[in-house]
């Protein structure tokens, strides 16, 4: 196989091709607004899912965020054919959804307001069925960005975690969840507006 070939037909190696030299950023604990978000142990976190800058090949513009759920990863794209790659969750509504949209809405440590659906999958959610606060213990984790199609709410959500050992994971509920630490970096980030592709 020649290179051109196999280069051509090899579009998720290079996509994930790391030549950043390992993880970036703190997973260090710390207070953000209010909330003590306690340090994250990496050591026995898969490398593939921490924070790093990346090789990414895309017609994108900086500035934009794919999601490839199949990949159970996101991507910042930087430009340049660079990115910020992000380890993610796959929810039940993360994997039914793709399309374009943007960011019509940012939160930090956002209310959680369990859907019908979840209410009836797991009858303990019934009891925050008027919303949950944010907090270390909520579902959304530290930060929430919106996806909107103009004025309309698509419903799908890039948030955090409270659980973290399900980054890398395919899960029962919600959409894409990063870790805490990833969705502050993410949030900050992105601006109301910013693209979003999440692939099918």
């Amino acid at each position: 196989m020649s290179r051109r070939l196999f280069l051509l037909a090899s579009p998720a190696v290079l996509a994930g091709c790391v030549t950043g030299g390992g993880p970036i950023g703190s997973y260090a604990g710390r207070q953000d607004a209010g909330v003590t978000l306690p340090a994250m142990d990496t050591s026995n976190v898969d490398p593939r899912f921490l924070r790093q800058e990346v090789a990414y090949a895309t017609r994108e513009v900086a500035g934009t965020i794919v999601v490839r759920p199949s990949e159970r990863h996101l991507y910042y794209v930087l430009g340049n054919g660079r990115a910020i790659r992000y380890g993610v969750g796959v929810g039940r509504q993360g994997a039914l959804w793709h399309g374009r949209a943007a960011v019509g809405r940012k939160g930090s440590w956002p209310n959680w307001t369990p859907t019908a659906n979840m209410i009836a999958y797991d009858q303990r959610n019934a009891r925050y069925a008027g919303g949950m606060a944010g907090g270390i213990a909520n579902p959304l984790g530290a930060r929430a960005l919106y996806l909107y199609r103009g004025s309309r709410d698509t419903m799908y959500r890039l948030h955090g975690t409270n659980v973290p050992s399900s980054i890398g994971q395919a899960v029962s509920s919600g959409c894409i969840r990063l870790f805490n630490h990833d969705i502050i970096d993410l949030h900050d980030r992105a601006r109301i507006g910013t693209p979003v592709v999440v692939m099918a």
